[in-house]
């Protein structure tokens, strides 16, 4: 069972800026999922996740929008979310939020443990610690 806390107005702006670049920059086969990060220091990135035709080579959105943050300076992060945008086949009219994938779990605790990620649980938006979603995480000698 997952401890989470509550969506903040700051936490659903969030969703709001990661549905943003998502929906300006969607294209069928290239760019699927929007993410977007707040960091401690207040400011938010977002990007979109990069598709390609060897599935291993593609690079996720939480990824891109935490480098593009690192990129800026701003290296301490304290909330991320990312939404899937619906293709044209989709009966689904507007983005929803997604849980980050294994590899993404295992970057945001990388760069932060103390981040919040906001998901779907039990059917209501809420955030919960990244450390919830990765238990008995792989470790190194830098931390």
């Amino acid at each position: 069972m997952l401890h989470v806390k509550p969506l903040e107005d700051k936490d659903y702006e969030l969703i709001k800026v990661a549905e943003k670049v998502i929906e300006k920059n969607y294209r069928y086969g290239r760019h699927h999922i929007g993410a977007a990060v707040r960091t401690t220091s207040g400011n938010v990135h977002a990007a979109v996740h990069l598709e390609a035709n060897v599935g291993r080579i593609a690079v996720c959105g939480e990824a891109m929008a935490m480098g593009k943050s690192i990129s800026e300076g701003d290296h301490e992060f304290e909330t991320i979310v990312a939404v899937a945008h619906p293709h044209p086949h989709e009966d689904i009219e507007k983005c929803w939020v997604v849980a980050p994938c294994g590899m993404c779990r295992e970057l945001i605790s990388d760069y932060g443990k103390d981040t919040n990620v906001i998901i779907s649980y039990n059917g209501e938006l809420v955030k919960c610690n990244i450390m919830q979603l990765l238990p008995e995480k792989y470790g190194s000698e830098l931390e």
